[in-house]
């Protein structure tokens, strides 16, 4: 092959796992596609990567998550490339994907018929290899929810130990003893007193915290 000799393309584009909490479940953001391939069906945000505007694909997603669902202010990081040529019918493709955790009242769209909150344990089938990247997304969440702050991203930016416990449970879809859970949180020293107190449960007040650090790593599980 001579080195002037073109090479074939592939498809590039970037897919995110939007994922919130609604109602005490794990829910993630699809929509319904207009075009073919799968048209009519469900699918995750996603689009092409723009080589003139994007710095990276983190970039590609936070744009197209921006212009298809007004989300911004979000925690983000890149799940895994999937590609070959049999996952889109259009050819040859790449996808990277990224995990993105929204805390509900952040999404800044109005789910309807074409844009959809789904419980992730109830998800209808879903276009090219999105239910393994769903899959996949999930299982990432729940393993490193369990040594790390990242469950707390469905939060706001300040929060009570309870509503961090229910984050938690949900995430990691485990139930976790609450005193125990409080213990090795004090332990661990990852959040900031603010000062602030909320009324909590049974309108007991209850100390408001905060992430010390962002998103960290524990050298032992929470859950």
């Amino acid at each position: 092959m001579s080195a002037s000799q073109d090479y074939s393309q592939p498809i590039a584009t970037v897919d995110a796992v939007v994922l919130t909490i609604e109602d005490g479940q794990l829910k993630l953001l699809v929509h319904r596609r207009t075009n073919n391939p799968f048209k009519g069906g469900w699918a995750l945000p996603g689009g092409f990567i723009h080589t003139d505007d994007d710095r990276d694909t983190t970039a590609s997603i936070k744009r197209i998550l921006e212009d298809k669902t007004g989300t911004s202010g979000y925690y983000v990081e890149q799940l895994a490339t999937y590609s070959g040529p049999d996952r889109d019918p259009r050819g040859w493709s790449l996808s990277v994907a990224h995990l993105a955790l929204v805390p509900f009242d952040h999404l800044g769209v109005e789910v309807g018929e074409d844009l959809r909150l789904m419980a992730v344990s109830h998800l209808p089938p879903l276009a090219f290899d999105h239910a393994q990247i769903v899959a996949d997304a999930v299982s990432r969440l729940r393993g490193k929810g369990a040594y790390s702050s990242l469950p707390a991203s469905f939060l706001h930016n300040t929060f009570t130990l309870a509503e961090m416990h229910k984050a938690y449970e949900i995430a990691l879809d485990t139930r976790l003893a609450p005193s125990a859970f409080r213990r090795k949180v004090s332990d661990l020293n990852f959040l900031e007193d603010t000062g602030e107190v909320s009324q909590g449960v049974n309108r007991r007040p209850a100390k408001v915290y905060r992430l010390r650090d962002g998103v960290s790593t524990f050298n032992r599980n929470l859950a």
